[in-house]
């Protein structure tokens, strides 16, 4: 599936729900999908800055394509960071530095979560940028 692809089929997942709470549920089902991220890695050159919790992220090149693992301490933002790694792992970083996120603002997430939220979602999206720079 291509970037494309996969940014347009999370709008339309979040279009099935008319009010946040639900899409707050959908969020948090994400994140309980995350694969374990391990212990040893969860390490401060992983940790973002700027996320009021504390949200580690990974990657890997192969291929020429980056993947991302990730985790966070709090239930939302490791929603909010699967999320993110669901849809740019397996890109390339050409593809991802081009990319300019527009579909978190399309599904209103960042209008949606707490200032300290919002914060952190910002950080996670630079912090992707950052890896594929």
């Amino acid at each position: 599936m291509s970037l494309e692809e996969k940014k347009q089929q999370i709008v339309e997942d979040f279009s099935v729900y008319d009010e946040w709470l639900d899409k707050y549920e959908y969020l948090i089902e994400l994140g309980k999908s995350l694969e374990a991220f391990p212990e040893e890695k969860k390490t401060e050159e992983r940790l973002i800055k700027g996320c009021q919790s504390r949200v580690w992220l990974d990657s890997e090149e192969r291929d020429g394509r980056l993947y991302f693992t990730a985790d966070s301490d709090a239930i939302i933002t490791k929603g909010i960071i699967s999320l993110l790694i669901s849809v740019y792992s397996g890109s390339t970083k050409e593809e991802i530095a081009a990319d300019d996120f527009g579909f978190v603002a399309e599904i209103g997430l960042k209008d949606n979560l707490s200032p300290t939220r919002a914060n952190g979602l910002v950080s996670m999206i630079e912090r992707i940028k950052e890896i594929a720079g």
